[in-house]
């Protein structure tokens, strides 16, 4: 059975006050199948790029065992493309250049071999093409993985919702959690974005960790303390991607399981964040993401005495 991403395949342009890149391959798909990778041997990526997206870059997917099928190349067009500048708190940004490109009318197909889809992540792109995703499959994934963003819920709110209701687990941050519940306490918005549908609600906090919400349980996890962070803009895809991989690779869905999957998910948003674009989460080893989530483990490990 396989886990299926889907979500932007794209160049980014970046800058830091740390530093600027030049176009580097980007985008949600890319970002959270790579960490997904390291946790489960059956990602399959679903996206879109033009006849500029090299095929050496195709290969760093199948160099990490991903299945590029679902994969799709419009000849004579060119890959979506994202360019921006962050401040120097890193946890805001100005977006330069946004080109839609072959994104402006995708129709995601599902290739037949997709067909097993246990495990499904949603990355971010419209509702309506996540809500087609969801459709063309046969049979409903085991569980199914909403990441989305405050630009959605601005302009298709009403779009975003239906989608909502398809899914099992949303991850969103702390100002979307805010937009979309309209309550500025965490736990309020927390409840009422669980009555929109999904069974377990995420919110992602950047450099403090992230909640996970379900039914009346809470579990707070910590953010890696980093001397440098150069690049922050596929964390939050990383996460997600080595969040879902961890369950995909563990098989049981239930309260202890995500919430050790989120320290899976936050080591590999660590690693992302440390040099630009994928470079960091292209080559790790297996025992540096073991060392890092023991680091996560030992940071809020404690013993009380009476």
């Amino acid at each position: 059975m396989s886990l299926i991403i889907i979500g932007t395949v794209a160049f980014d342009a970046i800058e830091t006050p740390f530093g600027k890149t030049d176009k580097i391959v980007g985008g949600a798909a890319t970002y959270a199948s790579l960490a997904a990778s390291y946790f489960y041997n059956k990602v399959k990526i679903i996206g879109v790029i033009g006849d500029d997206f090299q095929q050496e870059n195709v290969d760093k997917f199948t160099q990490h065992g991903i299945d590029t099928e679902g994969l799709q190349v419009k000849e004579g067009e060119k890959s979506f493309f994202w360019s921006g500048k962050y401040h120097n708190d890193m946890n805001s940004r100005d977006t330069l250049i946004t080109e839609l490109n072959v994104l402006e009318n995708f129709d995601p197909i599902i290739p037949e071999s997709y067909q097993d889809c246990e495990y499904l992540l949603l990355g971010n792109l419209t509702p309506i093409v996540q809500q087609t995703v969801i459709s063309r499959l046969k049979n409903r994934p085991k569980l199914i993985v909403l990441d989305t963003m405050n630009f959605w819920m601005d302009i298709m709110m009403e779009d975003l919702l239906e989608t909502i209701k398809l899914v099992d687990v949303l991850t969103i941050n702390d100002a979307e959690a805010r937009q979309l519940s309209g309550e500025y306490s965490l736990v309020k918005a927390a409840k009422k974005i669980l009555q929109m549908g999904p069974k377990y609600l995420i919110i992602k906090k950047g450099e403090h960790g992230a909640l996970l919400f379900h039914e009346d349980k809470i579990f707070s996890a910590p953010a890696l303390p980093l001397a440098d962070v150069f690049d922050p803009t596929g964390a939050g895809d990383a996460f997600a991607g080595g969040f879902i991989g961890y369950l995909a690779k563990v098989g049981t869905i239930n309260f202890n399981n995500m919430k050790n999957a989120i320290i899976y998910g936050s080591a590999l948003a660590s690693f992302c964040v440390e040099q630009f674009g994928t470079e960091k989460i292209l080559n790790l080893k297996d025992e540096e993401v073991a060392t890092r989530v023991q680091e996560f483990v030992n940071l809020s490990s404690f013993t009380i005495e009476a």
